[in-house]
Order: structure tokens, then C-alpha cells, then sequence
């Protein structure tokens, strides 16, 4: 991604990590984001060019108490940024960890971009129920109507987590608190408004956690996925509810692939959520980040929900307690009216407010806030699996993006191990029947960092991802790299791409072109590209790589080749050269077929010959290398190298005063290169040559300077600054001479690693 310059990066500060907070402002062409003591605008455009950043650190009195209370100093004690919400046209909503004491204020952002406002205000408020104490936990928030609703710890030692609601012009109000049915050391990771229905009084805000399962749930410890669901005119009850929700709601998501003998395999730890508006805004579509708790396997996994399957699950029964094992069974007894998690609305009851429910309703709320029914993903199973690979899912954003033949959903999905898989959901035939393709698997940042933050910008159709080393830019798009003729951009099956008779380009729905080939559903380039094809042979857009492969008789060799699509199947084709016809090879004890190429485990003289690789994809298959094996016979090598090592040790037992080599000493590069028929055999000559020369010259400085340094007498150096200037001068030139020499010995080492090939 670095050198194909699709990659815009901002490797950090010195005194800042954590870049795990974002807000996205298309408006103003702004990226803010929360670090360890910083707040940072990016220009959307590029986020190397015109950035400002605020320091924001704790006080020294509050990371002095930090550290007496046995908390790590600069992982700990410093303001962590976790909240970050457009609060009004002008302002920001900006709160931090504090050093363990939570703290609140306001960022001045303007009104319009030519404003050029970035300013934190001075006054600072209790951030107690908006930020976690701790900078590891995490939490979820979001401003609706002037009000905070956030899902976080609030206290010191990380064990109170609870659901608040505060600022505003209503009394705080929170979960219940320390009640595990409630809530059972929660991680929170996203907050949403969705509606429910055409009255804004039934508005209710969904909770996206996960957390430890309650007491009965599980025989062990064990971790499950929740969506928790509040209503958004909830002002809390009387007596035993007095400032508690009295609409709270919790139901399980389940993620899992059914097994053959009825066993699912479950991905129960939550890491994020994306909802992707659908034409009925009280309909997204839910997808969910998953990885596995389990200890005999690492994996992860995406799941699709929808709204009609997690609104049955709350009109469901209620989980309860009962029986002599006392285990969580559907609660059969009267439910109290107005049903328990029902708004205060004209809809249902009657009631103005939640005030005004019936002491039974409050009561049954607070000891049934859990539902009995699990909710299932689309198709009851995962649309994106990955197990027995190097890295897990930590966050997800999905593009709708309009193709020729229809509006598809673009998976970004971001890794622990700072990866980008771009990935296609394909219905075959309706949305619980999808094909996952992956399209492209990127590199975004330096070093092997987890993603802990990404936002998508449809308007700058840029991708933004926060780690703790620093943030990063990449294009949503990258329609060059699916190669240079028709049926390759056609089997990339890349939404954003299309044919456009000359190039594989940006596709544009408005941009009426007859000449545009463009099929995501099958990926078909027989019928997209059939009347292309030669003309694409014939301009040399059908490229074909060709190389020349050399190996030792009875040793090994590997055939390197690897298709652009992942999808692809390869197959070898054999040539001897002797005849004119190809053969197949199939894998077997001596040929053994990888997803990178073939490995010959054995060469035999008789091997020699044209290899080709052909990939096949949706029945389209296309030679993409042609590799000329030429096989060295053994024999003839062992005594090349015999004869050498004869002529250097008679070279060396002769001493010559010349600085050049002995004219009895053999090119025996020559020899070698002569075996395999070398064509540019001067031009090896030349190469050698100036190697050679470089290496004397280097010897001659290294020796000149040496004897230089070495000759200064120290007194003469204490006596005279300008000598001991000079001498320490001399010894950093020489200094650096070394570091040239290692570098290029480094990158001579890295070229005789790799595979042989002329």
C-alpha cells in the first residue's frame, strides 16, 4: 500500500498513543480524534496536510494521586480521550479518563470550515457516567436531543458498569446498580437511536455489549454477545425505581455455525457493530464483529441481523429463575400490563410518562430485565468465517455501493494485526442466500497494531483507521491493481470497478458508457469480455509473465505463481523440451501443488522444459506464467566447484603486491554462468567490475582514514579545540562509511535469499 501511494499515514507523537477515538465531520472536511492527551483535526482529504492538535493532559495533582494509587504511570495515569460527540452546529462534546478522575468539557469546532475554530474550552466538568476511570475499558455513548446516553464504569476500581442517561434537562438516571442479571462487568460498544415506529414517543435507544453470563446461563465462565434496548422518554419509577430505567430490555445474539452432530460452534465475544440504513429507517440491517472465547481454536466471524428478528425476540417471553435446579427457563406466569419494556406513549396504555406504570410493572422490570429467546442471525449462520489464521476481527464499516447489476454491501474489516480485508456480500438468490468474496487483504499500517477505530467517508471515498501507533488513509477503491484487460477486471467482482474499454476504472451508475463491462453477480468474463479478448491479445493487455527458472539436478526447486484473484484455482501445464505438445502435472510424491506455486521436490535432467500456470476462475481459464526450467547436471557442477576451490587455494598461497586480482586466479562466476548458456555474460563482467572497485576504494578510505585518526596526538587534540573537532569529525565520516557498508551488505544479503531467477 506504501509504495503503490494508496496509503496516507500519520505515525503519531512522541508523547501521544492511542488513537482510538473518532468523529467524522463530512461538513466541515474534518477528522477529530481522541488520543492520549491530544485532540487531532485531520483534513479528510489528506490527513499528512493541514492538521492542528490540542493538548489535553491531565493535572499534575491527578496523575500524582494516580501513581500513590499503584496505577502504571504513562499507561495509566494521562487523559485517555474516549468521548468525542457533536454536541451542536459550533461545539464538540469532548471527555477523557482524567488519570482515574473522569473529566468533561467542550471543543469549539465553528460553525462553518473557512471558520478555522479549533479550541478547547477552559471549563472542565465531572466526566463520572460519560467516561470509564480506566483507559482499557471501554464505552459507548451517543447525544440525542441534548442528552448523554453512555455505557460505561463508574467507579475507581473499574466494578460499577452501568447505562446512564445525563446533561439535559432531565434527572440523571442509570441502571441498576451492582445486579448482575442488569448487568454482568459489561464491555460497551456501541449506542443507537432506531425508531419503532411512526410516533417519535416509541423512539427507543438499542445497547451493543457483551459480558460475562449470568449465574445458571453457563457452567462456566463464559462470554455472550448482548443488544440492549431502553426507551428514549424513560424518566424512571417510584419507589424501587427511583432514577433506574424502568424500561430496560436484554436479549443474547447468537453467532454461530450449526454443526453436523447439532453442536454449534459459537463466536461469542462481541468486538463491533456497523448498521447500514436500509429504505425504512426502522429497518437497518445489523452487522456484528465476532471472535471466539474458546481455548482450542481462534476465529472470527461476521454476522447480518435484522430489525424484525430482534424486536420478536423482546416480544418474547422473559428469561426467570424457577424449578429445583433454579435454572433460566420462559417466565409462564400472568405478565403485568402494560407489558414490561413497552413506552409511555398513546400507542400502548395511555401512560404520559413512566411514573405513572403500576407498581407490578416496575416491580416485574426490575427482576425480569432479561429476554429468554436468543436472537439469530440472517440465515442462522455467519455470512464471513475465518479460523486457523494469524489474526482476529476487531472492527467493521459497510459501504452500499451501486453496481450495474444491483446495490451491493462492502465489507471493510479491520484485524489485531493491523490488516484491511475488503470484503463483498453476493445474494445467489435473495439476502439469506449470500456469496462472501474477498476482494483485496491490506496492510495499512506499519507495524502488526490492532485497529481499534474506523470511520468511511462516502464523501471523500476514503477510509480512515485509528491504532495505537498512529491513524491511517486508504482509498475505498483501487481499481488498478485487478489488472489490464476486461476478463480480469470482470472476475475481480469489485463493485466500485467496471470495464471501461480501456482500463479497469472507477464505475459511475450516472455515466452511461456502452463500452462499460461490469457482472459482480457471477463474475462472468466469457460473456462480458468474449468479443474483447482478442483485441486484448493483440495490444498486449493480456500480459503474460515469462521467466527463466535455473535448478541443480536431484535437488529441489519451487514455481512461484500467484493469481491476482484469491478465488482462482491454478493448474501447471508441462512442456518437455523435446516436444511440442503440454501435459498436466498432478500433485503427487515429486509434484506437490500449493496456493503459491508448484514444488518440485526432486529434479531429474529430464525436467527441463516449459511450465505453464493457469488460473481458473467461474470457468474462464488464462495462462499468467510461463516459467523456462532449466535443470544444471549435477555432475558437472561437482566439478566446477572442486576445480575452484583448487584455484583459490593456490591463488592464495602466492603473495602479489598489487592491489589487483591474480590473473591465475579463475572468473569462476564465468564458469557457473556458462553452464546455464548465460546470454549478457559482459554486462555480468561490468557489474562485477564495479562491485569490485567499489569495495577496493572502500578499503582505501577505511585505511586512510584510520591512519589518520590514530596519528593525532591526543595532547595536540586537548590543546587545540579545532584538531579535536576535526578528529571527532574524521571518526563520524567514518562512521558513516560503516553504516553505507552495512546497508548495502543488507540488501546484497536480502538479493542472494531470494529465489534464483534470471
Amino acid at each position: 500500500m506504501l509504495e503503490s501511494n494508496n496509503l496516507v499515514t500519520f505515525e503519531g507523537i512522541t508523547n501521544s498513543t492511542a488513537y482510538h477515538t473518532f468523529l467524522l465531520d463530512e461538513e466541515k472536511g474534518r477528522l477529530l480524534v481522541g488520543a492520549k492527551d491530544h485532540i487531532f483535526s485531520f483534513n479528510l482529504l489528506n490527513i499528512s496536510k493541514d492538521n492542528a492538535r490540542i493538548p489535553w493532559p491531565a493535572s499534575p495533582t491527578r496523575k500524582d494521586e494516580c501513581k500513590w494509587a499503584g496505577k502504571d504511570v504513562p499507561r495509566e495515569c494521562a487523559n485517555f480521550i474516549k468521548v468525542l460527540l457533536p454536541f451542536n452546529h459550533t461545539h464538540v462534546y469532548v471527555c477523557g479518563t482524567g488519570a482515574f478522575h473522569p473529566v468533561c468539557s467542550y471543543l469549539e469546532v465553528g460553525r462553518k470550515p473557512e471558520d478555522g475554530v479549533f479550541r478547547l474550552e477552559p471549563h472542565v466538568e465531572n466526566g463520572r457516567g460519560k467516561s470509564p476511570y480506566d483507559p482499557k475499558l471501554l464505552t459507548a455513548s451517543m447525544l440525542i436531543d441534548g442528552e448523554l446516553y453512555a455505557g460505561t464504569s463508574a467507579d475507581f476500581m473499574g466494578r460499577d458498569f452501568a447505562i446512564f442517561r445525563t446533561l439535559g434537562k432531565h434527572h440523571p438516571i442509570r441502571t441498576e446498580q451492582h445486579d448482575s442479571r442488569w448487568l454482568n462487568e459489561p464491555r460497551f460498544l456501541g449506542v443507537h437511536l432506531i425508531p419503532e415506529n411512526d410516533n417519535p414517543e416509541d423512539d427507543k435507544i438499542y445497547l451493543f455489549f457483551r459480558e460475562n453470563a449470568m449465574e445458571g446461563e453457563h457452567a462456566g465462565k463464559a462470554t455472550y454477545a448482548r443488544i440492549g434496548q431502553l426507551c428514549k422518554n424513560d424518566l424512571g419509577g417510584h419507589r424501587s425505581l427511583v432514577n433506574k430505567w424502568t424500561t430496560f430490555l436484554k436479549a443474547r445474539l447468537i453467532c454461530s455455525v450449526p454443526g453436523s452432530n447439532g453442536i454449534d460452534t459459537h463466536f461469542d465475544e462481541l468486538q463491533d457493530v456497523f448498521l447500514v440504513s436500509t429504505k425504512d429507517p426502522k429497518s437497518p440491517i445489523i452487522y456484528g464483529v465476532f471472535t471466539t472465547s474458546s481455548n482450542i481454536f481462534k476465529g472470527s466471524a461476521v454476522c447480518m441481523y435484522s430489525m424484525t428478528d430482534i424486536r420478536r425476540a423482546f416480544l418474547g417471553p422473559y428469561a426467570h429463575r424457577d424449578g429445583p435446579s433454579y435454572q433460566w427457563v420462559p417466565f409462564q406466569g400472568r405478565v403485568p400490563y402494560p407489558r414490561p419494556g413497552t413506552c409511555p406513549s398513546k400507542t400502548f396504555g395511555g401512560f404520559d410518562t413512566t411514573k405513572d406504570l403500576p407498581d407490578e410493572v416496575v416491580t416485574f422490570a426490575r427482576s425480569h430485565p432479561a429476554m429468554f429467546n436468543p436472537i439469530y442471525p440472517i440465515n442462522n449462520r455467519p455470512i464471513i468465517v475465518k479460523t486457523d489464521v494469524d489474526y482476529q476481527f476487531t472492527q467493521i464499516v459497510v459501504d452500499k455501493v451501486e453496481a450495474e447489476d444491483g446495490l451491493y454491501d462492502v465489507m471493510f474489516i479491520g484485524t489485531d494485526m493491523g490488516t484491511i480485508l475488503k470484503v463483498v456480500s453476493i445474494p445467489r438468490g435473495s439476502w439469506h442466500d449470500l456469496e462472501e468474496v474477498l476482494l483485496e487483504e491490506m496492510t495499512v499500517f506499519r507495524e502488526p497494531v490492532a485497529i481499534k477505530a474506523m470511520e468511511l467517508s462516502t464523501k471523500q471515498q476514503q477510509l480512515y483507521l485509528g491504532s495505537d501507533i498512529g491513524v491511517s488513509q486508504m482509498p475505498l477503491h483501487r481499481c488498478e491493481v485487478y489488472g489490464k484487460a476486461c476478463a480480469e477486471c470482470c472476475l475481480a467482482r469489485d463493485p466500485y470497478c467496471a470495464w471501461d474499454g480501456t482500463e479497469c476504472s472507477r464505475y459511475f451508475p450516472m455515466a452511461k458508457r456502452r463500452t462499460r463491462r461490469q457482472d459482480i453477480r457471477n463474475g462472468d468474463p466469457l460473456t462480458q469480455c468474449s468479443d474483447l479478448q482478442h483485441h486484448d491479445e493483440l495490444s498486449g493487455k493480456a500480459t503474460l509473465q515469462d521467466k527463466t527458472v535455473y535448478g541443480v539436478e536431484n535437488s529441489s526447486t519451487f514455481l512461484e505463481c500467484s493469481p491476482k484473484s484469491q478465488r482462482a484455482t491454478t493448474h501447471w501445464q508441462y512442456q518437455p523440451s523435446t516436444e511440442e505438445r503440454t501435459q498436466e502435472i498432478r500433485s503427487e510424491e515429486r509434484f506437490i501443488h500449493t496456493d503459491q506455486g508448484l514444488l518440485i521436490r526432486i529434479l531429474y535432467k529430464e525436467d527441463s522444459g516449459i511450465y505453464l500456470c493457469q488460473a481458473v476462475e467461474h470457468g474462464f481459464m488464462q495462462t499468467v506464467l510461463k516459467v523456462n526450467l532449466e535443470v544444471i547436471d549435477a555432475e558437472r557442477l561437482q566439478d566446477l566447484l572442486h576445480r575452484n576451490e583448487d584455484a583459490a587455494t593456490s591463488g592464495n598461497a602466492q603473495k602479489f603486491s598489487s592491489s589487483r586480482e591474480s590473473p591465475n586466479q579463475k572468473l569462476w562466476y564465468r564458469d557457473f554462468l556458462s553452464l546455464v548458456n548465460h546470454p549478457t555474460l559482459n554486462s555480468v563482467d561490468d557489474f562485477c567490475d564495479q562491485v569490485w572497485k567499489r569495495e577496493r576504494k572502500h578499503k582505501r578510505q577505511k585505511a586512510h582514514l584510520v591512519q589518520q585518526v590514530q596519528t593525532q596526538p591526543q595532547q595536540k587534540a586537548a590543546a587545540n579545540p579545532h584538531n579535536s573537532m576535526h578528529v571527532q569529525g574524521m571518526a563520524s565520516k567514518w562512521k558513516h562509511l560503516q553504516e553505507r557498508q552495512k546497508g548495502r551488505n543488507r540488501r546484497t544479503h536480502e538479493l542472494e535469499r531470494a529465489p534464483r531467477s534470471v
